[in-house]
């Protein structure tokens, strides 16, 4: 058997998932009590009567999504999802990310996918019911240092802008620069040239990111019939005017998700914590806190403040001008969609197990969470390596010096670890003990400090034997540690660093569908994709 090949492990065991998050899949007393649905199988008949008894504007939606989508090649898979969503018994599977610029991480495909992978399992599972998968674009996001670069063969490309606030609403200028040093890092590939083409379609014939990312988007995805969703819109953000109204007069969502950011941080690190007032103003150019100051709200680093009469009139004139941050913005999402599930990564999770008291206040049904899919992708070469290694891939999840000691251990004929020495120090001390304790008593901690002196010294050597040991390993050192960085990149899973266009060049749309086929939409495992 190939002990190299291995198809899942557990995310346990990899090292790499907060316990949060692996205790939200085991479904631990500690966290169960917030969240509503289990995490691995999925409860369909009561999310979608649970969604079934909160209002909907289907209509709007649909309309805000026409409008968006109305100078695509739009494709029929996703026309006819948009058209379904005005039916009662649709339901959405959502995903959320910011619009990274050319889509950032490996870990960006992967939501999607799983999204359009679960919809359709839903689909077979659920006949009498529709589902459509939904990514749902965190265009108002302002953090352009973590949107703005991209990890290409080991080296970060930034695009340079002095533009501020949401980075969906930004100019593209620049991108021209920056898409010529990609394709210089790429290199050759058979679907280089066009997958180049695209980016440059999307990047410099749009007026801003957000258009250019639906674009974009679609243009890989939509043959899977993926909706893609800018909430930055008036006629959507008007249907949480009331939760705004309420967060701007009463701060409500302070005091409900403060509690519930008490009870989880007995046990865990707490990933968001509330404002006072969890709302931005957002301009093309600016995306700011509000604050509210004695009888009136300020918007920080402006000159805007607002009694209470115009900061009333503003917002039914202007809802979008209003941006939830991270606490609210699971509501608007869960108000505009008919969702019943929302993939996250484990940040999101994280911060998606403070909102449950807060869905409960409005009466907006809290979705399924499901944790995203992870994977590591090996390439061909990697596999051989590993094969002639004998070593098992799943060794490789650790620190390179533990893989490396644990690797010379198992294949050196030394003894290099003295267990024997160490029992029979032990025992020596023991009765060296015992003998100190019988003259006086005050002896016994001179020993004791032997006792540590000596194991000390002891594995010291131990260490010197196993770094001698390991220069008759040092060319399979080099293969693992070579294994480590191109597999671990930056010590990090491959997904949280690498961009997905290395495997695009070569294998163009074919390599989603790879993805796709190996997709467990509700798992536990990360999994292993070899390359063929």
């Amino acid at each position: 058997m190939d002990q190299s090949v291995c198809n899942g492990i557990p995310y346990s065991e990899t090292g790499y998932f907060s316990q949060l998050v692996l205790d939200f899949l085991a479904e631990h007393p500690h966290i169960r009590s917030f969240y509503s649905y289990s995490p691995l199988k999925a409860d369909t008949d009561a999310l979608v009567q649970a969604k079934k008894t909160q209002p909907r504007q289907r209509e709007v939606l649909v309309q805000v999504l026409r409008e968006q989508y109305a100078a695509l090649d739009t494709p029929a898979a996703v026309q006819q999802h948009i058209s379904l969503l005005e039916q009662p018994d649709t339901f959405t599977v959502c995903t959320a990310h910011q619009p990274n610029i050319f889509t950032g991480y490996l870990y960006f495909v992967y939501k999607i996918l799983q999204a359009i992978r679960l919809a359709g399992d839903l689909q077979q599972q659920h006949p009498q019911y529709r589902f459509v998968p939904v990514y749902y674009m965190g265009s108002e996001d302002n953090d352009l240092d973590e949107l703005g670069s991209i990890y290409l063969d080991g080296k970060t490309l930034t695009w340079a802008t002095s533009q501020q606030g949401a980075v969906g609403r930004m100019r593209p200028e620049g991108l021209d620069a920056l898409i010529g040093q990609v394709q210089q890092q790429l290199g050759y590939g058979v679907y280089a040239e066009e997958l180049v083409q695209l980016l440059r379609k999307a990047y410099l014939e749009h007026d801003n990111i957000q258009q250019a990312t639906l674009f974009l988007v679609n243009a890989l995805f939509g043959r899977y019939g993926l909706v893609v969703l800018i909430p930055d819109h008036p006629l959507l953000k008007k249907q949480l005017v009331p939760v705004m109204k309420d967060e701007l007069w009463h701060q409500t969502s302070h005091k409900l998700v403060g509690d519930t950011i008490q009870q989880l941080s007995r046990h865990y690190k707490v990933q968001a914590n509330p404002r006072e007032i969890n709302l931005f103003y957002l301009t093309d150019q600016a995306r700011e806190r509000i604050v509210k100051e004695g009888e009136h709200w300020k918007v920080l680093h402006s000159s805007l403040t607002f009694t209470a009469a115009e900061l009333e009139q503003e917002l039914e004139a202007h809802p979008e001008r209003f941006s939830p941050n991270v606490i609210l913005r699971g509501l608007l999402q869960e108000t505009i969609l008919p969702n019943i599930a929302f993939i996250g990564g484990g940040g999101e999770i994280a911060y998606w197990l403070e909102l449950q008291s807060l869905f409960a206040h409005y009466r907006v049904p809290y979705p399924m969470l499901v944790l995203r899919n992870s994977f590591l992708l090996v390439d061909a070469l990697s596999k051989t390596r590993l094969q002639k290694l004998g070593l098992c891939i799943r060794h490789l999840f650790g620190k390179v010096d533990d893989v490396v000691n644990n690797f010379v251990r198992q294949h050196t004929n030394a003894s290099l670890v003295l267990k024997k020495e160490y029992d029979i120090i032990e025992q020596l001390f023991d009765g060296l003990e015992e003998k100190a304790r019988s003259i006086d008593v005050t002896l016994v901690a001179s020993v004791a400090a032997e006792r540590k002196r000596v194991m000390k010294s002891i594995g010291k050597v131990e260490h010197k034997f196993l770094r001698a040991e390991k220069k008759k390993f040092a060319w399979q050192i080099a293969q693992i540690e070579q294994l480590r960085l191109r597999l671990f990149p930056a010590g990090s899973l491959q997904e949280r660093k690498e961009n997905f266009m290395p495997w695009y060049i070569h294998e163009g749309p074919a390599f989603f569908d790879r993805i796709l086929a190996h997709m467990q939409p509700l798992t536990d495992e990360l999994r292993i994709i070899y390359e063929q």
